[in-house]
């Protein structure tokens, strides 16, 4: 902040919906009780980072840049606390697009091609809507907060405005890539040990966008279906370097569907 003073009339901030109590309390960081939903901009932030050190090491292997003390909590309060400088700060969901180094649709895409009947998930787990967002649309909400005056000292949620569960999500992802199959979800202890969630099922990550959307007029140019199209055919023509075949256990997947 101290370099742009006299340069720049306002830094936005790229920050994440995971700096909020009930993104720690999730990944069992905190042992909470669970935050109420939706998510606001002006809901609970975490005392601490949430990333487990297994979290952090496997995040450094795609983000070579990311450091041990990775934690945008305190960057947020840098950027709005300058009493010489505006802030305004955007709290991004889980990005999807062409692109994503994380690929993120890659377990479903490779289930739906591999012409698995099924796709199983952990039944609570399922029912998590995290929040979600399209590249292209998160951009746009990003060049809106920088170019309009009225974003300066403001905090903004980016997300899709509904939050399909992780179940509708998998199903909508893999509908799209031309699957009729099922999704099954099982009760955790039924399911192979490569598809049990690490996750504290109990809280909820659902995030509002509300606020941009009323103040800045934000809506997202590209229609999700359009998005998942895009994203289903980049996916498809980039997979991964490398992939771990164990979370793909093809046999102890089959054993673990109820029979009919």
């Amino acid at each position: 902040m101290a370099v742009f003073h006299g340069i720049a009339g306002r830094v936005v901030a790229l920050s994440s919906g995971d700096v909020y109590r009930a993104c720690a309390v999730l990944l069992g960081k905190d042992p909470g009780p669970p935050q109420e939903m939706p998510l606001t901009e002006d809901s609970e932030l975490r005392s601490a980072p949430p990333y487990t050190a297994a979290h952090l090491r496997f995040a450094q292997s795609v983000f070579p840049w990311l450091t041990d003390d990775y934690d945008k909590v305190p960057v947020e309060r840098a950027v709005m606390g300058d009493p010489q400088l505006p802030g305004t700060v955007l709290r991004l969901p889980m990005v999807y697009g062409p692109g994503d180094p994380l690929h993120r649709l890659f377990p479903i895409l490779k289930r739906v091609d591999d012409g698995r009947p099924s796709i199983l998930l952990q039944e609570d787990a399922g029912r998590l809507r995290p929040p979600r967002g399209y590249a292209e649309n998160v951009t746009r909400a990003i060049a809106l907060a920088a170019t309009d005056p009225r974003a300066a000292g403001r905090v903004y949620n980016v997300a899709e405005a509904d939050s399909p569960s992780e179940a509708e999500w998998t199903r909508m992802v893999a509908e799209a890539a031309g699957w009729r199959g099922r999704v099954v979800a099982l009760p955790k202890e039924q399911l192979p040990r490569h598809l049990r969630s690490p996750l504290h099922t109990a809280q909820d990550w659902l995030v509002s966008s509300e606020r941009i959307r009323r103040e800045l007029g934000y809506q997202e140019p590209i229609p999700r279906v359009l998005a998942l199209e895009r994203t289903i055919a980049w996916e498809r023509a980039h997979p991964p370097a490398t992939v771990d075949l164990s979370q793909f256990d093809y046999a102890a997947e089959d054993a673990a569907i109820p029979p009919d």
